[in-house]
């Protein structure tokens, strides 16, 4: 795959579709429409899953609770679609097992729950990843003992899966670049260019390296940007009203040691009955997520006491042995979703009644966007999106002779190539280090086939070319020095917070939040790139800021 700037050069004068925006839809967009055989190229202002799709709760759910307010279909497209994303992505989407404890004077009896549960299984045509049951009491003090206990009536198990909600999003770009798409990170649409009819007909796009400006015609366009959707709708021209109504989740990082959960735990906040979850993650736990109203900028939100303290609480109301604290926070992350405004007459709604629905809206100047959604459904909203854009062309004239049909949902991504049909993973670990001697750990091992799936292999070897490649990141830490070649080689990375927040996960796991690395990091990057010491200090720089919004918390204390 070429590096971000030999990308940026191939970019074309003239493309069928551009895609403006680098999270998961327009990832989905780029990939099924390169697919159908048109010349697509996408722009992302930052990094790609720079947004809300780095910072979701990292699931791949069907949607539980919308049941209570009888958004059937929307569960139903989202089990589908969730055993779709399983098929596609198996090394990146995991079976997880949610346990719901239900306690004396719940809103909602264990019976009702228990038959929710088999109509959630139903949608999904009982093809969940595992059938759910449901816990005795003394069933759930077994399984998940650190739980309280008082009256606990039950509790009913059931499963979706966990993701690396970055790494989807990067491994759908890969597939679109292997397809013949253009993807450049780091590149911002500026503008939007205009014919004498007054419809869109390209866009001016700055490389935000070295601030060089193009021009790419364009036969239609797409605003997949997420938060900063009302944005881009600005630059098609003057509106009455927002269409989003964004709001904001944070999630905690503790160490497992401090609230070493078996199960995802779903809990109803003490306060005010909010869904919530703490779920395991390797070697961390955290909980989320929050859902308040948001106003500022996209990109600059963050958690704040208020926040961080509500997480906790609902932490320890549950688990009232492991009393978690704030100095037991690693770090944190932030993110907003980007939900449709309701309409005036709707009255009154508060965050977690909006709804999670997308739309695809057509401007008068031929301005596709499409809004609203989850990363579960990515893949399913990306090919409506792209078959509006197709009628478009149609109707244009534009539309290429050769076009076919993308059948996304057939084609595994990168990683997922080879993959075993049982889903083992210690094995593919064992079959890498049989392929390769590059002399990595068991643990590296299994590490690199968790992130990469089949491409693993590739990191590997990096090693056996060049063993200080085997090096840590972060001393007695997982990740590799061949992880920063090959971010910057095949992954577009571009900057240390690419690299430290979304090929690898050390920002959010390392006690330091991979602060104490960040220099070396920033010396390989820059040999690989060609980067100035200017360059190099403002990467460095710009990592460390990401790392102060996700503390800015504690400047209350």
């Amino acid at each position: 795959m070429p590096a971000r700037e030999e990308m940026w050069e191939q970019v074309p004068e003239e493309v069928d579709l551009v895609v403006i925006g680098g999270g998961i839809t327009g990832a989905g967009i780029v990939r099924d429409a390169a697919r159908r055989g048109l010349r697509v190229a996408l722009f992302e202002q930052n990094d790609i899953a720079y947004g809300t799709s780095s910072r979701s709760s990292k699931l791949i759910h069907g949607g539980l609770r919308y049941l209570e307010s009888y958004e059937f279909s929307l569960v139903f497209e989202s089990v589908s679609e969730r055993r779709v994303v399983m098929d596609l992505a198996p090394h990146l989407v995991n079976p997880l097992a949610f346990l719901f404890p239900v306690y004396q004077g719940a809103r909602k009896s264990l019976r009702m729950i228990s038959a929710g549960m088999w109509l959630y299984d139903g949608l999904a045509l009982f093809r969940s990843p595992k059938r759910h049951k449901t816990l005795k009491p003394s069933e759930v003090a077994a399984e998940e003992p650190l739980l309280k206990q008082e009256d606990l009536q039950g509790a009913p198990v059931y499963y979706d899966c966990s993701t690396d909600d970055a790494r989807l999003t990067l491994e759908t770009i890969i597939d679109a670049t292997r397809n013949g798409g253009i993807v450049v990170n780091w590149a911002r649409v500026d503008a939007l260019t205009k014919d004498d009819q007054g419809r869109i007909s390209g866009v001016v796009v700055k490389n935000q390296r070295d601030r060089s400006l193009r021009e790419v015609n364009a036969h239609t366009v797409i605003n997949a940007t997420g938060p900063w959707t009302d944005e881009v709708l600005a630059m098609s021209g003057p509106r009455k009203g927002k269409v989003l109504r964004p709001t904001k989740g944070i999630h905690i990082v503790v160490e497992r040691e401090k609230l070493p959960v078996q199960h995802a735990v779903v809990l109803f906040h003490p306060t005010d009955a909010r869904v919530l979850f703490a779920l395991p993650w390797g070697e961390r736990t955290y909980v989320g997520t929050t859902d308040t109203d948001y106003d500022g900028a996209p990109g600059e939100e963050a958690a704040t006491l208020e926040d961080v303290d509500y997480l906790i609480a609902a932490s320890n109301h549950y688990f009232p042995t492991k009393q978690i604290s704030r100095d037991d926070v690693i770090s944190t992350w932030a993110g907003l979703r980007p939900l449709i405004a309701p309409e005036p007459e709707v009255g009154e709604m508060s965050e977690s009644q909006v709804s999670r629905e997308h739309q695809i809206l057509i401007g008068e100047d031929g301005l596709i966007t499409i809004a609203g959604g989850k990363l579960t459904t990515y893949r399913k909203m990306a090919k409506e999106c792209v078959d509006v854009a197709v009628n478009l062309l149609k109707l244009s004239d534009k539309l290429p002779v050769d076009i076919q049909s993308g059948q996304t949902f057939k084609f595994p991504l990168p990683g997922a190539v080879g993959w075993p049909a049982d889903d083992d993973h210690a094995r593919v670990a064992a079959e890498l280090a049989e392929q390769c001697d590059s002399g990595l750990s068991e643990q590296v091992g299994l590490h690199l086939v968790d992130t990469y799936g089949m491409r693993a292999l590739e990191v590997a070897k990096l090693c056996e070319a060049d063993p200080s490649l085997a090096e840590p990141i972060v001393p007695g830490r997982v990740e590799i020095m061949a992880q920063v070649d090959f971010g910057v080689r095949e992954e577009l990375a571009a900057s240390v917070s690419d690299l430290m927040i979304r090929r690898t996960q050390i920002f959010f796991r390392d006690f330091e939040q991979g602060l104490g690395s960040v220099e070396k990091v920033a010396t390989r990057m820059a040999q690989l790139i060609g980067w100035s010491d200017e360059e190099r200090q403002k990467s460095i720089d710009g990592y460390k800021a990401e790392v102060a919004l996700s503390q800015r918390w504690r400047e209350a204390l």
